[in-house]
């Protein structure tokens, strides 16, 4: 193993974590990008960002379930675990930026990056990790724990780390007799307490388990072996995003880059035009505007505390984190249909600066209704 491979369960746990910090990420994107689409215009994209999200919560779930299988702990609301946007994810030898921002051709770029397959062109391959400085004031997505100017070349090789670690550390602990797989498995979030329209969600209790979870989360992404489909004949979240490029659908038998499908229509004027990476200290003090941006963090800091409950022992919760997910739409309206004060032609949008110290239960509508 080189100098930077996974040799401590300290270290896969802060791997895992990150993954988890990783697949959020994408969601406040494109979850804002979903919403910031104009009534009536671009069903065709505001169905695939809806897959898209609910499958990005998937991933999230996943990562968690290997997290829980080694004896960590799920932490949604560790004070770095929101990304401050925009954030910087891996790009091959250089960074990319992941902001907020209204759908459109600039924000389907962004996404095509997130999710593109990447594999090392000859003359890097074997070069370890890409070393470059990242300001302070960024986070970077998929870097090294220990190094943080240390990058992965791509969120796939990021992934491949881990499936590397956990198989290293298994067979150590295998070796002495015993199993880094210890950890309770009543903490196992299962399908029963989620609905995906794609992927499975199982229990992680081994080597195996935790390696198929692994490339579900890659396969969804990127694609099966170079395919356009996930290992369930489902289009990869690449492809989804890449037909709205291109304007027609893909269909069986079609190759990568070449669809064959409808024609898609899509109108990349048909978005509100919010503010990227708003921050609420942009937005006038003392206005509704800013009222209702501090309004949608706070509930925001409560969905993560909900996941968070979820992902410790109490999985029937995550039953609501997904309707709660969608009911934000209302709150973030109220903030992508009304003009930002001091900005002309800009419209204020969510910010996601989670207020630091909620910690207090979340109240749902059914403890409410058991009350």
């Amino acid at each position: 193993m080189d100098s930077y491979s996974i040799k401590t369960l300290d270290e896969l746990k802060e791997f895992l974590y990150r993954a988890m910090q990783l697949e959020h990420a994408t969601i406040p994107p494109y979850l804002t990008a979903l919403y910031s689409i104009k009534p009536g215009v671009n069903q065709d994209a505001t169905q695939i960002l809806r897959v898209i999200v609910v499958e990005e919560m998937l991933h999230l779930t996943i990562a968690a379930n290997i997290l829980n299988a080694i004896g960590g702990k799920p932490d949604l609301v560790r004070p770095d675990f929101v990304a401050s946007y925009p954030a910087a994810l891996p790009d091959g030898e250089t960074d990319f930026k992941v902001g907020i921002q209204a759908f459109g051709r600039e924000a389907l770029a962004t996404f095509l990056k997130i999710e593109r397959p990447a594999q090392r062109p000859e003359h890097l391959v074997g070069k370890g990790l890409m070393y470059r400085k990242t300001p302070a004031d960024i986070t970077a997505l998929a870097s090294h724990p220990r190094h943080e100017d240390l990058h992965f070349y791509s969120i796939g090789e990021f992934y491949s780390a881990i499936a590397e670690g956990i198989k290293y550390l298994e067979a150590e602990a295998h070796g002495a007799g015993t199993t880094i797989f210890t950890g309770d498995r009543s903490r196992q979030i299962t399908s029963e307490y989620y609905y995906s329209g794609g992927g499975e969600l199982f229990p992680v209790t081994d080597l195996k388990s935790a390696q198929e979870a692994i490339e579900l989360i890659i396969e969804q992404g990127e694609g099966d072996g170079g395919g356009i489909y996930d290992d369930d004949h489902e289009l990869a979240h690449y492809y989804r995003f890449e037909e709205l490029v291109k304007g027609r659908y893909y269909q069986k038998g079609d190759q990568p880059g070449q669809p064959t499908g409808p024609h898609l229509q899509v109108d990349w004027e048909g978005a509100y035009p919010i503010k990227e990476n708003l921050k609420v200290k942009d937005i006038l003090e003392g206005s509704e505007l800013r009222e209702a941006a501090i309004a949608f963090n706070t509930r925001y800091g409560e969905f993560l505390q909900l996941l968070t409950r979820a992902y410790n022992g109490q999985p029937n919760l995550l039953l609501e984190a997904v309707p709660m997910m969608f009911e934000f739409r209302n709150m973030i309206l109220e903030l992508i249909r009304n003009p930002l004060p001091g900005h002309p032609g800009k419209n204020g949008s969510p910010t996601y600066e989670i207020p630091g110290g909620i910690k207090q239960p979340v109240i749902t509508r059914q403890a409410e209704v058991n009350a």
